[in-house]
């Protein structure tokens, strides 16, 4: 049986909302004697269990061998206005998960954490859910022994770019999921869906799919 100091956990998406966070409680967390980010840029951080690699996702032929570990975070993603275009969207939101998920479950990580979106289905003409929904559905065919998947309502918490908008949407949020049967809109903190998935990876009991406020519980708050 595996020590479980000894695991290691992978993550892309380090520098984001939410994995910024899942970084931080891994490097924390005793039962994680290494972690290694993958990523366009370097974190910024500094920790003895910290290997960072530096990568171009485009070229994933080039360094997917070095995707060995007990589980992988997927916690990447950005907007169109960031993106520039739906398409270049799809391309870091779903291609690039996809090919990182599929990479490390043929050179063996058990475990798959993944980010998506309350709502997320294939089966709608809504871009970004449909994107988010045709994702959740291929990771889960790759063969992990394990897969979760947490679907947050909207995030709180501080980015490094501004978005007004969302800010007005989860201020509006907060009040109108007090009404009954609007609770799983509730906004989230990106720290409590970080704690989550790393909850539900070490929950044996755990099921796939979280979605709404049902991450609360599986965040432990």
């Amino acid at each position: 049986m595996k020590n479980l100091q000894e695991k290691t956990a992978i993550i892309i998406g380090a520098t984001g909302l939410v994995g910024s966070h899942i970084l931080q409680l891994l490097l924390s967390d005793e039962r994680y004697s290494k972690v290694l980010v993958f990523h366009r840029r370097s974190t910024g951080v500094s920790h003895p269990k910290l290997t960072e690699h530096i990568i171009n996702f485009d070229a994933i032929e080039d360094w997917k061998e070095l995707l060995v570990g007990n589980e992988l975070y997927s916690a990447l993603g950005t907007t169109i206005k960031q993106a520039g275009s739906q398409e270049a969207q799809w391309t870091i939101d779903y291609d690039y998960q996809f090919e990182v998920a599929k990479a490390a479950a043929q050179i063996g990580v058990e475990s798959y954490a993944l980010v998506s979106s309350i709502g997320a289905t294939a089966e709608t003409g809504n871009f970004y859910l449909k994107m988010k929904g045709q994702l959740d559905e291929e990771v889960q065919e790759l063969g992990f022994k394990k897969t979760l998947i947490v679907r947050p309502s909207f995030l709180k918490g501080e980015r490094i770019e501004s978005r007004f908008l969302e800010k007005i949407g989860i201020t509006a949020a907060e009040l109108f999921t007090k009404i009954p049967g609007l609770k799983k809109y509730k906004p989230i903190h990106a720290k409590q869906v970080a704690q989550a998935l790393i909850n539900g990876l070490n929950d044996s009991d755990s099921k796939t799919m979280y979605e709404g406020d049902e991450v609360f519980g599986l965040s432990g708050k």
